[in-house]
Protein backbone atom coordinates (compact mmCIF):
# COMPACT_ATOMS: atom_id res chain seq x y z
CA UNK A 1 0.00 0.00 0.00
CA UNK A 2 1.14 3.45 -0.99
CA UNK A 3 -0.09 6.61 1.21
CA UNK A 4 -0.33 9.93 -0.36
CA UNK A 5 -2.24 12.59 0.74
CA UNK A 6 -5.28 15.52 -0.65
CA UNK A 7 -4.31 18.56 -1.24
CA UNK A 8 -6.41 21.59 -2.65
CA UNK A 9 -5.17 23.44 -5.64
CA UNK A 10 -7.48 26.09 -6.99
CA UNK A 11 -11.01 24.71 -6.42
CA UNK A 12 -10.08 21.17 -7.06
CA UNK A 13 -8.67 18.55 -4.47
CA UNK A 14 -5.97 16.65 -5.80
CA UNK A 15 -3.65 13.89 -4.95
CA UNK A 16 -0.12 13.55 -6.36
CA UNK A 17 0.94 10.15 -7.97
CA UNK A 18 5.09 9.12 -7.54
CA UNK A 19 7.03 7.59 -9.77
CA UNK A 20 6.65 4.31 -7.96
CA UNK A 21 2.79 4.42 -8.50
CA UNK A 22 3.27 5.99 -12.07
CA UNK A 23 5.10 2.91 -12.76
CA UNK A 24 2.47 0.37 -11.01
CA UNK A 25 0.03 1.73 -13.32
CA UNK A 26 2.72 1.81 -16.64
CA UNK A 27 1.49 5.42 -17.25
CA UNK A 28 3.30 8.62 -17.80
CA UNK A 29 2.80 12.76 -17.33
CA UNK A 30 0.01 13.15 -19.74
CA UNK A 31 -1.82 9.68 -19.80
CA UNK A 32 -5.61 9.42 -19.29
CA UNK A 33 -6.27 7.54 -16.19
CA UNK A 34 -9.93 6.18 -15.02
CA UNK A 35 -11.61 5.74 -11.59
CA UNK A 36 -13.44 2.87 -11.26
CA UNK A 37 -15.96 2.79 -8.42
CA UNK A 38 -15.95 -1.05 -7.11
CA UNK A 39 -19.27 -2.62 -5.90
CA UNK A 40 -17.77 -2.03 -2.07
CA UNK A 41 -17.61 1.59 -2.85
CA UNK A 42 -13.79 1.23 -3.12
CA UNK A 43 -12.01 3.25 -6.05
CA UNK A 44 -9.35 1.99 -8.09
CA UNK A 45 -6.93 3.72 -10.50
CA UNK A 46 -6.42 2.51 -13.52
CA UNK A 47 -4.39 3.27 -16.86
CA UNK A 48 -6.30 3.77 -20.30
CA UNK A 49 -6.68 0.79 -22.01
CA UNK A 50 -7.55 1.09 -25.96
CA UNK A 51 -8.19 -2.29 -26.25
CA UNK A 52 -10.98 -2.42 -23.82
CA UNK A 53 -12.26 1.04 -24.88
CA UNK A 54 -12.95 0.03 -28.53
CA UNK A 55 -14.46 -3.41 -27.05
CA UNK A 56 -16.61 -1.23 -24.78
CA UNK A 57 -17.64 1.19 -27.95
CA UNK A 58 -18.35 -2.15 -30.02
CA UNK A 59 -20.43 -3.89 -27.18
CA UNK A 60 -22.65 -0.26 -26.29
CA UNK A 61 -23.59 -0.34 -30.39
CA UNK A 62 -24.53 -4.10 -29.75
CA UNK A 63 -27.25 -2.58 -26.78
CA UNK A 64 -28.22 -0.07 -28.72
CA UNK A 65 -29.15 -2.46 -32.02
CA UNK A 66 -30.67 -5.11 -29.58
CA UNK A 67 -32.58 -2.68 -26.91
CA UNK A 68 -35.50 -4.21 -26.93
CA UNK A 69 -34.16 -7.95 -27.06
CA UNK A 70 -32.04 -7.25 -23.64
CA UNK A 71 -34.94 -5.35 -22.27
CA UNK A 72 -36.97 -8.71 -22.39
CA UNK A 73 -34.17 -10.79 -21.40
CA UNK A 74 -33.62 -8.95 -18.33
Amino acid sequence: MIETKIRKVGNSAVITLTTEMLTMLDAKEGDTLFVVRGDDGSLRVVAHDPSVAEALAAAEIVMDENRDLLQALA
